[in-house]
């Protein structure tokens, strides 16, 4: 989902957002959506949970971390803002979103409860990124969340400076973590170089083009799938063109995101023996952090080309 499909995702969510905090101003709300206990620790409101996970990670003990979009079996992109949720946001101390246009209901929630003391980390503007990135799903980046992995550290030293050198360890611990999933990624593109692919939404895109492959559905194609408009039949026959022509090795889909047309291809890619890799926009839960789940997303990848499995669920 890029800008534009934020109007579409957040035209009926803002209004209600800012209704919400309005009407729990003065009510004494808890602080978390979660419930959880928040005595001595740093709140933490994280719009996926991804990046929640994350926080979690860095901040171990001190935090406590609530993530708003965590359910792998939903579409990310139809998701309303409940009650709940506003007041965990408008009592937060840290909150991390993802920019580009993909949660804007967090900046419509933090600008209806302004706080001063609230350490807001936005990824599109900590990447440098502008408003017209064309693909907002900035986690499947290699770069993305080592920087936020540091902003986080740092901003947990602020507010807990006693346990400054446990978050800032806790970061550096995360960062080598990643190694294991940087190295499969540089191992497949030196082994399977220029592996054509088809998609459905440039969800994976950042970790398809890290590892060398060539994404052959037109963008267009996947900008539409992902705004939730009909693409052209000019690049729907081209997809089924690169299906029936074999002119693909694997066919990645937006695994939380189907419908009609992404289920026609997935059975032309069953029909032409494509193999078929169902990608997340959510980490998957339970089971994984976010490390494991980015490794078994390109290990989906590597056995798709290697062995000619499919795996469209983790």
């Amino acid at each position: 989902m890029d800008a534009r499909q934020g109007i579409r995702r957040g035209a009926g969510v803002g209004v209600l957002a800012v209704a919400v905090v309005v009407a729990l101003v003065g009510f004494g709300a808890r602080p978390t959506a979660s419930g959880g206990s928040t005595r001595g620790k740093i709140v933490v409101v994280a719009a996926e949970n991804e990046y929640g996970n994350l926080a979690l990670q860095i901040g171990g003990k001190y935090v406590v971390v609530d993530s708003i979009e965590s359910n792998p079996n939903t579409d990310p992109h139809t998701y309303e803002v409940s009650p709940g949720v506003a007041q965990a946001v408008s009592s937060a101390q840290v909150v991390i979103q993802n920019g580009v246009g993909y949660d804007d209901f967090m900046t419509k929630i933090e600008s209806a409860s302004p706080n001063k003391k609230r350490y807001v980390i936005d990824v599109q503007h900590l990447l440098g990124l502008p408003d017209s990135t064309p693909n907002p799903h900035l986690w499947y980046n290699p770069i993305t969340m080592p920087a936020v992995a540091d902003k986080l550290a740092a901003d947990f030293s602020s507010i807990d400076p006693a346990h400054s050198a446990n978050f800032k360890g806790n970061a550096a611990t995360f960062i080598t973590s990643l190694h294991p999933w940087l190295e499969m990624i540089a191992k497949f593109k030196a082994t399977y170089p220029n592996t054509p692919v088809a998609t459905t939404e440039p969800v994976a895109d950042y970790m398809l083009e890290a590892a060398g492959t060539r994404n052959m559905t037109p963008f267009t194609l996947q900008a539409d799938i992902m705004n939730g408009v009909d693409p052209s039949p000019q690049d729907v026959t081209t997809q089924e063109n690169l299906f029936s022509q074999h002119k693909v090795k694997v066919f990645v889909y937006n695994q939380q995101v189907t419908d009609s047309l992404t289920q026609s291809f997935i059975t032309d890619a069953h029909n032409a023996d494509i193999p078929v890799i169902g990608v997340y926009e959510t980490m998957p839960v339970p089971g994984y952090n976010y490390q494991s789940w980015m490794l078994a997303e390109v290990t989906a990848l590597e056995k798709a080309v290697a062995d000619h499995v499919s795996t469209t669920r983790l």
